[in-house]
């Protein structure tokens, strides 16, 4: 029988050694519970949901979300499996009793005749077994020294992320394209302010209310990386001399440097995603929303990707990690979860399952290919395996999906068919794949 270790039994650990099992291979699963526990847990049992009971949307065919957690379900996910049969009343949104879903997860992995759970803290690794490393963003110590050195130092310990609007939604009329200084090929779009509508938003963004951080994390991630809204509180110009800078970005209806101007820089090759260039931001997601629609190009803006900053271990996927989530330099080696650098609870049991797919067929000696990119799975895999200078974690979103070949304007319809073609890659790979 062959033999996989497993390293974290978060969402993403869990997902992976339980598919492996089912499919009759050999698992020792490794986690630090629950005789350990990182600063962020308090629940003996694995797969612990520690900020929030909801794993955001279940609409399939209006949100990307909902679409990732079906894609799942038709691969025999555990994760969603268990948070159906746990679900608790919440709109649209898939919430779940969270102590509930944690112990039948548990108890699956616990009971299970293939998997063999180790309380121990693993500090090495060894690359002539296979191994899946999904020990989430609280990774440290001695593994994270040897995820350091086998990542070549490409390995980020906070994340500081900027939000990341959809190139459609922004509102063009109030906005250019150009480098500074007109140096460049001209790809940022700058979205200038007047001084009024400057004071107006750093008004509110001053006051806006912030997510709750936890103890351990406050220090060195503000000290890592300056919130906009910290950095703003030090003065009314202090956003004028740093991300909104005016300066050499000449507004071509008015010829004139504007009073502020935020700049968006491309967040995939595509240009369908834009970043919005040193806007870090500690501010829930609700606040993110209302001030920075405030700027008068992003008044009816879609985030992609709201900002977030906490503490968040996660290799610099581009330069190590192989589509199906092995690493280059060390083929036996697999990562899966938030260390991959994919943002979210369902992300990263998203990637678990892959890796499950993927090794199992690699166990089998059995010839598989990647799963599409048209499908959020492969989207998700794309994007952090793909070049990206400024490379940052990412949750699912309907901008890393390819576009249809056809121009559709309605902005629900587009979304409803690129579900259809997704839900429709998937069925056909799990054919092909024998899932």
């Amino acid at each position: 029988m062959q033999k996989v270790k497993v390293i974290g039994a978060g969402l993403a650990g869990s997902e992976t050694a339980y598919y492996l099992a089912e499919n009759g291979v050999q698992v020792t699963l490794y986690d630090l519970k629950p005789n350990n526990f990182t600063p962020a847990h308090v629940n003996e049992n694995f797969a612990e949901l520690v900020c929030s009971n909801s794993l955001k949307s279940n609409d399939v065919y209006g949100n990307c979300a909902g679409l990732l957690k079906q894609e799942m379900r038709e691969l025999g996910s555990l994760i969603i499996s268990v948070a159906d049969q746990t679900s608790v009343p919440a709109g649209n949104a898939l919430a779940v009793n969270r102590e509930d879903f944690a112990e039948r997860i548990t108890q699956k992995l616990k009971t299970h005749k293939n998997i063999k759970i180790v309380c121990q803290c693993v500090e090495d690794i060894d690359f002539d077994e296979y191994t899946v490393i999904a020990t989430g963003p609280l990774t440290s110590g001695k593994l994270y020294d040897k995820l350091k050195e086998i990542s070549g130092n490409h390995l980020h310990f906070y994340d500081a992320s900027a939000p990341v609007i959809s190139f459609e939604s922004i509102d063009m009329q109030s906005a250019f394209f150009g480098d500074r200084y007109d140096k460049g090929n001209g790809d940022h779009i700058n979205c200038p302010m007047t001084k009024e509508e400057y004071l107006a938003f750093y008004e509110q963004l001053i006051t806006a209310q912030r997510a709750t951080l936890h103890e351990f994390e406050t220090k060195d991630v503000f000290e890592g990386c300056m919130p906009v809204e910290i950095m703003a509180s030090r003065g009314t110009d202090t956003l004028r001399f740093g991300p909104l800078k005016p300066v050499g970005l000449t507004d071509p209806k008015t010829g004139r440097w504007a009073y502020a101007t935020l700049q968006l820089r491309k967040e995939d090759q595509s240009g369908s995603m834009y970043n919005m260039v040193g806007f870090q931001t500690n501010l829930t997601f609700g606040e993110q929303k209302r001030v920075f629609s405030m700027i008068p190009a992003l008044k009816n803006a879609e985030f992609l990707r709201y900002g977030v900053m906490h503490r968040n271990t996660f290799v610099n996927s581009p330069e190590v990690l192989n589509p199906d989530y092995s690493l280059k330099a060390h083929p036996k080696t697999f990562l899966a979860g938030q260390i991959t650098g994919v943002e979210g609870y369902v992300e990263s049991a998203a990637s678990g399952l892959m890796v499950g797919i993927y090794l199992l067929k690699r166990l089998k000696n059995q010839p598989y290919s990647v799963i599409s990119n048209v499908t959020t799975l492969g989207a998700l895999a794309g994007y952090i395996t793909t070049k990206n200078k400024d490379f940052q974690p990412m949750n699912a979103n309907f901008g890393i999906l390819p576009p249809l070949d056809r121009v559709v304007r309605d902005k629900a319809m587009r979304k409803q068919l690129l579900a259809q073609r997704s839900l429709e890659s998937v069925r056909e790979y799990k054919k092909e794949m024998n899932i």
